[in-house]
């Protein structure tokens, strides 16, 4: 499969052309999922089933195996396993932030440098959370700080 990226002026709208033999195939409605923002994942509150979007999500957290997901002021439980949210993700601005932690890119409002090599990512919502050495590369990659 050939993959163009065409750099375009503010002037023009951004815009997704698929290309395909069959537009039933499961990778093209991943694909337009993908560019839409529109991937969700289920979220329980009490007895009460949440569609998340993953743009509403600002991380996932596994806290003694239990999956949880934070959005700006809300905590939902989630059946998920980190690794499955994570392949989920795939693609978008989540990343694997700590061994138990999947934050968004995009809900960072500054980072600053913490401890033993580690960062603090402070979000939009006053939240702060800590991104392992281990991922500081990738922090800095999807801040557009580190070449790919």
């Amino acid at each position: 499969m050939k993959v163009t990226v065409e750099q375009i002026g503010c002037a023009h709208e951004e815009e997704l052309i698929v290309r395909c033999y069959d537009p039933g195939a499961d990778w093209v409605g991943q694909v337009t999922e993908a560019a839409s923002g529109q991937r969700t994942v289920c979220g329980w509150q009490e007895d009460t089933l949440h569609r998340l979007k993953l743009s509403q999500i600002f991380y996932f957290e596994v806290v003694d195996d239990r999956s949880f997901v934070y959005t700006q002021a809300e905590v939902f439980e989630a059946k998920e396993k980190l690794y499955e949210f994570e392949r989920l993700c795939t693609g978008s601005v989540l990343f694997r932030c700590s061994k138990s932690m999947i934050l968004n890119a995009e809900k960072i409002d500054y980072v600053r440098p913490s401890l033993s090599g580690r960062f603090e990512a402070v979000l939009s919502n006053g939240e702060q959370v800590v991104v392992s050495r281990k991922y500081v590369a990738d922090l800095k990659r999807m801040l557009g700080v580190l070449e790919s």
